[in-house]
C-alpha cells in the first residue's frame, strides 16, 4: 500500500543562556524589547503582549542582571509622563538575536533540505 508522501518542516527554537544555564535571551525577550521600544515604556508594551507589566519588567531585569548591563533607560513619570527606551546595547541585542535567528534558520532549512527531503530516498 503506497502513502502519499507528506511535506515535512523542520522547526527550531534558539536562546541564549548564562553558565548557570539561565535563560539571557530568547525570542520572549525579543518580543518584549521590540515592543518596549515601539510603544515606548514597559507598561505600554505589556498591555500590547498581554502580559503583567511585573512579568515584563522580571523578564528585563534578570536579563539586565544575568548581562550585567542595562538594556533600556527609564524616565520616571510626572506631568511629562513616563517611559522606556532601549539602550545602545538593548538595540546591539535585537539587531544580532534576528540575525543569529535567520542564520540559525537559514542553516538548519539548508540541513534539513539535505538530510530529509533528499536524503531520504538514498
Amino acid at each position: 500500500m503506497a502513502s502519499n508522501p507528506r511535506k515535512l518542516n523542520i522547526r527550531s527554537k534558539i536562546w541564549i543562556e548564562d553558565e548557570a544555564g539561565k535563560v539571557v535571551f530568547g525570542s520572549g525577550r525579543l518580543r518584549i524589547l521590540t515592543a518596549v521600544e515601539e510603544h515606548g515604556s514597559i507598561l505600554a508594551a505589556a498591555k500590547a503582549l498581554g502580559m503583567s507589566y511585573r512579568a515584563v519588567w522580571g523578564k528585563i531585569k534578570a536579563t539586565e542582571d544575568r548581562l550585567g548591563q542595562q538594556l533600556m533607560t527609564r524616565k520616571v513619570g510626572g506631568a511629562s509622563g513616563g517611559g522606556s527606551e532601549l539602550t545602545p546595547l538593548g538595540r546591539i541585542l535585537v539587531e544580532r538575536f534576528c540575525r543569529l535567528q535567520r542564520m540559525s534558520e537559514s542553516a538548519a532549512d539548508e540541513l534539513f533540505r539535505d538530510l530529509f527531503v533528499q536524503g531520504l530516498g538514498d
